[in-house]
């Protein structure tokens, strides 16, 4: 895997989204299945990162997780 195509699955798996079955399920992420053990500890680290930003960002401090959770319940 050369760094271009690393950091695209890193950048894949590093979202909050995650698709849903027909049943509302949350599905894994493809990218998270494809990374090899050393970049999913580097994922758990750019995802607390990210997780910082979106809530420094949002006017009431909230992650992505927690506006896709608040929009779902509504």
């Amino acid at each position: 895997m050369n760094g271009q195509e690393r950091e695209a699955l890193l950048e894949a798996a590093s979202t909050p989204y995650r698709e849903r079955d027909a049943s509302g399920g949350i599905l894994s992420s493809p990218a998270f299945m494809d990374l090899d053990p050393a970049l999913r500890d580097e994922l758990v680290l750019r995802q607390a990162w990210m997780r910082e930003v979106e809530r420094a960002l949002h006017p009431m401090g909230w992650s992505g997780t927690v506006s896709a959770v608040m929009e779902r319940i509504g």
